[in-house]
């Protein structure tokens, strides 16, 4: 079994990242058996696809690895990287260029999505990063892809390619690309704003008050859920009750995510409490889960070095895993090297 994933690099990492696809890297790598691997990729060529700036770009991928390795992931035991380090990613893109058609990448609705009414204005690169997305897993011969419902046309396509690729270029018994498997990984805790319980939590809401920052100190963590909005009346002793009631929903959420536990759960132990006590004890919870994973994030984005050694040890490792597959590429097309 070898597992390959990739998230793009965002800043500013809070709550909502780490209860949502931070921790499920986490449990997957930590659940691989003796053979087994992990890849975990940071997708910077895929966030070239829109609008971004430079600067912030390498910030952000920076500091989407220190979250990585401070929530959990080992670079001892999982693979590590990110793709700007790993040429064979655009080459394999290249490659497979030639087998993808123009009318499976026009039935990707994320295309759509992203462009919005000015299709003619979007990049290239948005319009072929499923073929990138790829080229992401069949490079590692993966078996398996933890996707979500707003990746399953793209893994979907990249098993079009490679079964294309397969029939076109390779015999029957000696495949070039393994099919890989979707991973529905397991239903990630949807955290919301603290201010409107109605809104995902974001990195572009401009009050720092609605959300929780990995990098926050004990102080903020507390304040900021103690400033969270709620509503007057108690909790109740049922999940039904919170109905129309988002923000009380939200807080009883991160409660339930954080000792994975079910909201029903926590309602047995708080139903009928005020947030007067409620909101106390979510922030001792929130600052013992996070103090560990703060430090660990803090010392890493201080010492530049020792990142820089991380991503680089794990692309050396992706390269060589990678390099088979690609020179087998080239060779069944009938590229001289």
């Amino acid at each position: 079994m070898r597992v390959v994933s990739g998230i793009q690099p965002t800043g500013n990492l809070h709550l909502g990242n780490y209860l949502g696809a931070i921790r499920n890297w986490v449990r997957m790598q930590d659940e691989m058996g003796e053979g087994e691997q992990c890849l975990f990729f940071l997708a910077d060529l895929h966030a070239i696809s829109m609008p971004h700036d430079p600067a912030e770009l390498r910030r952000a991928t920076l500091e989407m690895a220190a979250a990585l390795v401070a929530c959990g992931i080992d670079p001892s035991r999982s693979v590590l990287f990110n793709q700007a380090q790993v040429p064979a990613h655009p080459e394999l893109q290249w490659l497979l260029n030639g087998t993808a058609r123009m009318g499976w990448l026009n039935r990707m609705t994320q295309f759509k999505d992203k462009s919005g009414k000015n299709r003619e204005g979007a990049s290239a690169a948005l319009f072929t990063y499923p073929v990138l997305q790829a080229a992401d897993v069949l490079l590692y011969q993966a078996t398996h892809v933890p996707v979500g419902e707003d990746q399953k046309q793209h893994l979907e396509l990249a098993r079009d390619i490679a079964q294309k690729f397969n029939n076109d270029f390779a015999s029957e018994d000696a495949p070039v690309f393994t099919l890989p498997d979707p991973i529905s990984p397991p239903k990630a805790a949807r955290i919301m704003n603290l201010r409107d319980g109605t809104k995902k939590m974001s990195k572009s809401d401009p009050s720092e008050m609605s959300r929780i920052e990995l990098a926050d100190s004990p102080d903020d963590v507390m304040k900021k859920i103690k400033k969270a909005k709620t509503d007057p009346e108690p909790l109740p002793s049922e999940e039904k009750g919170l109905e129309g009631r988002p923000e009380a929903l939200n807080l009883v959420t991160i409660y339930a995510a954080l000792t994975d536990a079910s909201v029903e759960d926590v309602l047995k132990d708080f139903g009928g409490e005020g947030f007067g006590k409620f909101k106390p004890a979510l922030g001792e919870l929130l600052v013992e889960t996070l103090r560990p994973i703060s430090e660990r994030f803090t010392a890493l984005l201080d010492d530049r070095e020792a990142l820089d050694a991380i991503l680089a040890r794990g692309a050396s490792q992706a390269r060589e895993i990678g390099r088979p597959t690609l020179e087998a590429a080239y060779t069944a097309l009938g590229l001289i090297r």
